[in-house]
């Protein structure tokens, strides 16, 4: 299937936020440490815009993994390739796999696990930059509804778009020394029972 094809039948989408999200990523976080054992994981977080609060997002959950070997990326990787996961790209550091994508088109719940070494995570400065400054997060999901029919079949494109956007403030973040994910995750769950 050529990539044209690929984008047609798994086009860029938009939905408000669902607080399903994070029940899913603990769902899958757990069967992440049950098919890899805790002593390889050295850090498993929730990332992209599904963690972050009331901000629309692509129905995909995506999930940061570090681990702390080089050695351990390839192991990783084939336990959970045996495991239903999906190769979508590799690098020597970095190895990017999917769950969800069915020749019939995506599945009820998809998710896209971005495979690190420890301490390769701007995602998560992005996340907890935007969890804790809403108006960030609605201008990015302004961004992002911007863009979404001009690219909805070609994903790189859609992402290319959003680089800058997303390099500013990760900037920002690591400048500040901003990192306070359980705090981040606190409000998420605050924000939730108001």
């Amino acid at each position: 299937m050529s990539l044209e094809e690929l984008w047609q039948l798994f086009p860029i989408f938009l939905v408000e936020h669902k607080s399903e999200w994070k029940d899913w990523y603990e769902s899958e976080k757990t069967s992440l440490k049950k098919i890899l054992g805790a002593n390889v994981i050295k850090r498993i977080e929730h990332i992209g815009s599904t963690a972050i609060p009331n901000i629309w997002a692509k129905n995909i959950v995506d999930i940061l993994l570090e681990v702390g070997k080089i050695e351990d990326l390839a192991r990783v990787r084939d336990l959970l390739v045996k495991n239903g996961w999906l190769v979508m790209s590799e690098s020597p550091n970095r190895i990017s796999l999917n769950k969800g994508y069915t020749e019939q088109g995506f599945a009820e719940k998809v998710f896209h696990l971005h495979l690190r070494m420890t301490g390769d995570h701007d995602e998560i400065y992005f996340r907890d930059y935007l969890c804790h400054h809403p108006d960030i997060a609605q201008a990015y999901q302004e961004l992002k509804l911007s863009l979404w029919k001009k690219f909805e079949h070609n994903r790189d494109a859609y992402t290319d778009a959003k680089t800058d956007f997303i390099n500013h403030y990760v900037s920002e973040a690591k400048s500040s020394n901003f990192q306070e994910s359980e705090k981040c995750h606190q409000k998420t769950l605050d924000r939730r029972k108001n």
